[in-house]
């Protein structure tokens, strides 16, 4: 059975295992292996990550992980980016784990502690452009396509925004 729960300190190793492996399965196709590695290093790494368990508040509301037997297997946070606007910064499950609810329960949880500690009424994620996991998903929970962003850093990686009312 699935439980969905805050995370805590003992979930950092699988956290990180799971978000690493599900951009690797993800983005594996289409981005190069070094702008994959900077990103895991960059956000996926220990440090940070247990930096983002300990902490919470309505910029960032902390990890939220999907557990099954003791083992994380879907991984996921948000936080407010405006008055009464809400974003899903990180939703992740592991590759083989797909179709089975985990990232709707997730979803749910991280847009319901948006609601009821932060007020948000809307909901906004980036997804990036091609991204046939993602989207249909995000799409099937009521997202709606807003506008393309083009990253100042890497161009050829570009994101689409979606929102929602919540």
């Amino acid at each position: 059975m699935i439980e969905i729960r805050k995370a805590n300190e003992s979930h950092v190793e699988g956290i990180s295992s799971v978000c690493t492996n599900a951009y690797w399965a993800t983005y594996g196709e289409t981005h190069s292996n070094e702008y994959i590695e900077r990103v895991i290093k960059d956000y996926y790494n220990h440090e940070r990550i247990l930096g983002e368990v300990t902490e919470s508040n309505c910029d960032w509301g902390g990890y939220f992980v999907a557990v099954e037997k003791g083992k994380v297997v879907g991984a996921g946070g948000g936080g407010m980016i405006d008055n009464r606007v809400g974003e899903l910064f990180v939703l992740y499950l592991d590759p083989t784990r797909r179709n089975e609810g985990i990232g709707t329960k997730l979803l749910d949880i991280i847009t319901q502690q948006q609601k009821e500690e932060c007020g948000a009424e809307e909901q906004w994620v980036s997804v990036q452009k091609g991204n046939m996991r993602g989207i249909p998903f995000y799409e099937a929970k009521g997202f709606k396509f807003q506008h393309e962003k083009v990253p100042y850093e890497n161009p050829t990686y570009i994101k689409w925004r979606y929102s929602r009312k919540i």
